[in-house]
């Protein structure tokens, strides 16, 4: 499972650490980036109304994305401690209550899990995935069907849900050292 990439107690700390941490910081960046395609999106071809309602959800989504994002930072380092230590019956229920959340809390459990596993860069995929998803999206349902602030909505849980269904076909692509159970 471990590779020289993700071994983080050999060779160049700061290297390996920057390497891991550079697509973190791309899927937060991205992560944001959802209200702002909302808003850019619903300012050109919906109402002013609708504006408002997505501004003020933007700002109430980011920060429950906030708050998340920390929570699953620390679930993070629980995975690898456990899988550092080699007690891998603890992780499931990590997993387990990641796949039964809205979308928003799922996709940042299971991207946790990778984290923890040592892959920081499929969580950056899956939340690229969502952002084209989520642009598409808008631009269907605001611009074509006129939904305006309802259509950014759906758009946006629509996207996020597409990015859990990536990472949970990924995850059971994966050659894992626990097992994935009810």
């Amino acid at each position: 499972m471990k590779n020289d990439k993700t071994d983080f107690t050999q060779g160049s700390i700061l290297k390996k650490l920057a390497l891991f941490m550079l697509p973190i910081l791309g899927a937060l960046v991205l992560q944001a980036a959802y209200g702002a395609v909302d808003l850019l999106v619903v300012g050109r071809f919906g109402s002013t109304s609708g504006l408002s309602a997505v501004s003020t959800g933007s700002q109430v989504l980011n920060l429950v994305t906030f708050v998340v994002t920390q929570l699953a930072m620390g679930v993070t380092v629980l995975i690898a401690r456990y899988l550092g230590e080699k007690k891998h019956e603890f992780i499931s229920p990590f997993i387990a209550a990641g796949a039964v959340e809205l979308p928003l809390l799922a996709y940042n459990m299971l991207s946790a899990l990778f984290r923890g596993m040592g892959d920081s860069r499929s969580p950056l995929i899956f939340v690229l995935v969502a952002c084209v998803v989520n642009i598409i999206g808008d631009l269907v349902l605001v611009a074509g069907f006129h939904l305006d602030a309802v259509g950014a909505a759906i758009a946006t849980v629509a996207a996020q849900a597409v990015s859990v269904v990536c990472a949970v076909i990924m995850l059971l692509k994966k050659d894992l050292p626990f097992s994935i159970r009810k």
